[in-house]
């Protein structure tokens, strides 16, 4: 079973009642290191874009959502994990995009259509650099 189609179904059956996707993607933990590349990397993750946080060395940081510090105070690690799969599960009406759900809107261009934004190790490993931050 493909690693998106793993989470849509740990998705379906649990995150509803828990409001959390307890079991990591990829069956192992993530790099925090790593993780804290993808956060600031503005190609990849471009969290920063809607996000800001603890990392002064950052400039032009983002207000249009939730400050990421302390936010491995605030979630667990399955809270996290769902708001980045797909925050739409927790807010309808959020501006976050799914970040690993192969069904993106219509209007993606033919090279992304079924593909997800990070791949499941690279939302492990933002997973664990996020809960680092208390």
């Amino acid at each position: 079973m493909r690693a998106w189609a793993a989470a849509l179904l740990l998705l379906t059956s649990t995150a509803a009642a828990d409001d959390a996707i307890p079991s990591s993607l990829t069956g192992a933990a993530g790099d925090p290191a790593s993780g804290r590349k993808i956060v600031l990397d503005r190609h990849v993750g471009l969290c920063l874009l809607c996000h800001s946080g603890p990392f002064p060395e950052e400039r032009f940081q983002g207000d249009l959502a939730p400050s990421l510090a302390g936010v491995g105070r605030r979630l667990s690690a399955g809270q996290i994990r769902l708001r980045i799969v797909d925050s739409s599960r927790v807010n309808p009406q959020t501006l976050m995009p799914a970040y690993f759900k192969a069904d993106p809107p219509a209007r993606v261009a033919p090279a992304y259509r079924g593909k997800t934004v990070l791949s499941a190790q690279q939302i492990e490993d933002v997973v664990a650099f996020l809960v680092t931050l208390k």
